[in-house]
């Protein structure tokens, strides 16, 4: 059996500053007709970086649709037409003041596939110096360097609650 959906029609009900959001009218593959909404997202980078002496590179900000706090890998959206590459360098220093002085592809992976097209390209830092932050005006984080045993903990106590950190976090254990 082949499971596609054919998209028979398109309406956009928002088109944001990060997200837009559809609802597509579809052919089942049984034949019966559906609806599916859809988050349209540009895509984002992560980077897992380390300082000097180890350390896990984490920000602190409150995720207003968990309505907490979050300790999670520097992160952030692409713009548009951007290498997925060079926005990690960027969102690694702006939320960080971190330069990388290169990056490693570890995985790319959707974040939500049953409502959301939104692909996190995630990429492992090497070599880390400290520079200058420039985050976003609408931007409020805390860099927190903490080692893999605190990042296990803060796991347990779901301070680290997202995919992505918890991805990282993961890929650092087996990679030790």
């Amino acid at each position: 059996m082949d499971y596609e959906e054919k998209t028979l029609h398109k309406e956009s009900i928002y088109n944001g500053k990060i997200i837009d959001v559809r609802v597509h009218e579809v052919q089942l593959p049984d034949g019966r007709t559906g609806k599916r909404e859809v988050v349209n997202h540009p895509g984002a980078v992560a980077v897992i970086a380390r300082t000097p002496s180890g350390k896990i590179i984490l920000v602190r900000q409150y995720r207003k649709a968990l309505e907490k706090e979050l300790f999670e890998i520097p992160a952030g959206k692409l713009e548009p037409g951007e290498d997925p590459e060079m926005s990690a360098f960027r969102e690694l220093e702006e939320e960080t003041g971190y330069r990388a002085h290169g990056l490693k592809k570890t995985a790319s992976f959707y974040t939500s596939p049953g409502f959301a097209d939104e692909i996190i390209h995630l990429y492992e830092a090497d070599r880390v110096t400290k520079g200058q932050t420039s985050t976003d005006e609408d931007e409020f984080v805390e860099l927190v360097e903490v080692s893999l045993e605190e990042a296990q903990q803060f796991i347990r106590e779901e301070k680290i609650h997202d995919a992505k950190t918890m991805y990282a976090v993961q890929h650092l254990m087996l990679s030790r």
